[in-house]
């Protein structure tokens, strides 16, 4: 998110059980803002693309003035690649709400793209494009990052979509972000979309899972069991010179203490605006639910990290084919076997928050085939064909 992080500081608290005794200071205080309602806000990154040659474009300087002389303040801005721009919602109580904003915006951006010979598509991964043909943005912040990271900084020729969900206190977030792990597979499953890497079939249903992964702040979450924990963790990585603001830090799901949300960063870039719907919706929902379970006096659920990880791993590599550990005990599901439940448990959830017809829709998502599955099938039909890949993708972000 564009806004600036606030200034953490040292704060007399107990250090975290894990801090070392010579330390003399305790950890930073990171203030929790907190959110009165359960808000979202989602963020969607677009590739830009040639329309001739289908590669991508790096015109996201010249896309971003059109779009600049179209419309005053819009809700687009630049990434670390010139070819990529991000549409970002204001603050929405609903997710009809949110995605009349993101197709208010992406028609401006495809307008601003259209007379510079660009289309739009997302997707986790562009299936032939090479890494090494992409320019960057300029930024202290994106510059710092390609110095630290280098090749695997340079190679992340990768798009997602960022959900925002508003979460009250600070207590509640470690409890809910714990709890959510449990449903990191589906997400990742249902969104997967990143099965080609530079003109090659990587066997994965999300490679872009696992390349983001190896940047050293990002991948999955530590499981925190208090706020004052991660408190400890945010003074050892600033001491040690790890990150230097908190939007450094890359979890797949992550506590954003300034907007009071927690930001769900699992999916693989959507192709349709109904599967992204579909998606938010179930996101929004599932935080929704563990919340009021807490209200309820409910012990949210979590799972040991051995299995999280090993979770993360089958959606990547197997997408809806995936079999997945359900719980501590070891018990394992196929995640659509799984999804029909989870669906059916959201439902009355979904209807108080006016999002069912999106959340019925996610079960449309394995009946139609993840996107991972229809690029495969276009690039089969199409004796492996790529470009034809790329005309699937834009044609299915034109799509109401």
């Amino acid at each position: 998110m564009p806004p600036r992080w606030p200034r953490v500081t040292q704060a007399a608290v107990s250090p975290a059980p894990w801090s070392k005794p010579s330390r003399a200071a305790g950890p930073v205080e990171v203030p929790f803002v907190g959110s009165a309602r359960s808000t979202i806000g989602v963020e969607w990154e677009i590739a830009l693309v040639d329309k001739q040659t289908r590669d991508l474009s790096n015109t996201a300087a010249e896309v971003m003035e059109g779009v600049g002389a179209l419309a005053e303040n819009p809700r687009v801005t630049k990434e670390l690649l010139r070819n990529t721009v991000e549409l970002v919602t204001d603050v929405c109580d609903t997710v009809g709400e949110a995605m009349d904003d993101l197709s208010e915006s992406l028609d401006l951006v495809r307008r601003a793209a259209d007379p510079l010979g660009v289309d739009l598509f997302c997707s986790g991964t562009h299936p032939f494009a090479e890494w090494s043909s992409q320019q960057l943005t300029r930024s202290p912040n994106y510059d710092e990052l390609i110095e630290r990271t280098q090749w695997w900084g340079r190679q992340m020729l990768i798009w997602g979509v960022h959900v925002h969900v508003g979460v009250r206190s600070a207590d509640r977030v470690f409890p809910i972000l714990n709890a959510l792990l449990l449903q990191y597979p589906h997400l990742l499953a249902l969104s997967a979309s990143s099965p080609t890497w530079a003109g090659s079939d990587t066997g994965y249903a999300s490679n872009r899972a696992l390349m983001f992964q190896q940047l050293p702040t990002a991948g999955l979450p530590f499981q925190f069991e208090t706020w004052s924990q991660f408190e400890g963790f945010v003074h050892d990585q600033m001491k040690t010179g790890v990150i230097s603001q908190l939007g450094g830090m890359h979890w797949d799901i992550r506590p954003v203490p300034r907007l009071g949300t927690l930001e769900i960063r699992v999916c693989d870039g959507v192709s349709t605006k109904r599967e992204l719907a579909a998606l938010v919706a179930l996101i929004h929902c599932l935080v929704v639910d563990y919340d009021r379970r807490l209200d309820a006096g409910e012990t949210l659920p979590t799972m040991p990290p051995w299995h999280v990880q090993e979770n993360k791993w089958r959606a990547a590599r197997y997408g809806l084919e995936a079999e997945i550990i359900l719980d501590a005990d070891s018990n394992e599901r196929l995640v659509t076997d799984d999804l029909n439940d989870l669906l059916e448990r959201l439902a009355p959830v979904a209807r108080s928050l006016g999002c069912a017809d999106e959340l019925a829709s996610v079960a449309d998502i394995p009946r139609r085939g993840a996107s991972y599955q229809r690029q495969r099938a276009v690039a089969q039909a199409n004796a492996g064909d790529l470009t034809a890949v790329v005309d699937s993708l834009i044609d299915e972000l034109r799509q109401p």
